[in-house]
């Protein structure tokens, strides 16, 4: 009994530390007012970033649509002379 108490009273600063370590604290409202700007500004570049890419995939289904128009025309067209 007297080593497990022993265990205990040693063990107990440091079992407090890791609990105060691990706590979440509040933030202060500077930093707190800092990351909010920090998140918009990703979201913005995020929606910026998904606009870009909807742009070029039209631009991409454009030019695939004009390449299969040609290769249909050029597939109907009448044979020439060789």
């Amino acid at each position: 009994m007297a080593v497990v108490a022993g265990i205990v009273i040693i063990f107990f600063p440091f079992v407090r530390a890791l609990a105060e370590r691990i706590r979440p604290r509040a933030l202060d409202s500077t930093v707190r007012d800092e990351l909010q700007a920090l998140r918009d500004d990703l979201l913005a570049e995020v929606q910026q970033t998904r606009q870009e890419i909807s742009d070029l995939s039209e631009r991409v289904d454009f030019a695939e649509r004009l390449l299969a128009k040609q290769r249909d025309a050029d597939r109907l067209a009448p044979p020439g002379p060789r």
